[in-house]
């Protein structure tokens, strides 16, 4: 497609699966879910959600960055937690990063994600105009 960008996290299942990190076509831009994971097993911040999500939004604003974009023309976020109990730490978290920018968001509870250390995944869509 002329016009489309990629970005890669350089995971080595991204070719397996067949996906991309970032995605840009014109001024949409879609960020796949995102988790704190290390690369060698377990998650950045260990068992705070809150800092679980700091991670992840900081990991959505490098893939951004990528394709010309950033964390203020977010438009949707979708936030995934394994432990919704855990709601408040996540949500002051992407507060922090989108207090003022407000976009559309929802948070629902999963029963897992692909790491039991992984508590919180995140997507987002932006536009740039």
């Amino acid at each position: 497609m002329d016009g489309r960008r990629l970005v890669s996290s350089g995971a080595v299942w991204e070719p397996v699966v067949g996906y991309s990190r970032a995605v840009r076509v014109g001024g949409w831009v879609s960020v796949a879910g995102t988790t704190a994971a290390l690369p060698d097993g377990g998650a950045v911040g260990g068992d705070d959600a809150g800092e679980q999500t700091r991670e992840v939004i900081r990991r959505i604003a490098a893939a951004l960055e990528q394709v010309g974009a950033g964390l203020e023309h977010v438009v949707r976020t979708r936030m995934f937690v394994t432990d919704i109990s855990r709601w408040e730490n996540v949500g002051r978290a992407h507060g922090e990063f989108f207090a003022d920018i407000r976009p559309a968001s929802s948070m629902v509870e999963v029963s897992a994600l692909i790491d039991p250390a992984l508590l919180v995944e995140v997507e987002v869509d932006a536009v740039v105009s």
